[in-house]
């Protein structure tokens, strides 16, 4: 059996599909949603600090 360039691109274009499918029913997953609900929150996270431990709103450039 000789690999040629097809077989090769073949072989790699189902690595890609059967990775895209794994990919697709783990994110939509039911048992998932907790966790997915707890990242959307992330960036809200900062919100509830003191004001001495958030980063300042704007920065200086040092001039």
């Amino acid at each position: 059996m000789e690999l040629d360039i097809g077989m090769i691109r073949g072989l790699g274009t189902l690595v890609v599909m059967i990775a895209f499918i794994g990919l697709t029913l783990w994110v939509f997953n039911r048992r998932r949603d907790r966790d997915f609900a707890e990242a959307r929150l992330l960036p809200f996270g900062d919100d509830n600090l003191p004001p001495e431990v958030q980063e300042p709103a704007m920065r200086s450039n040092g001039q």
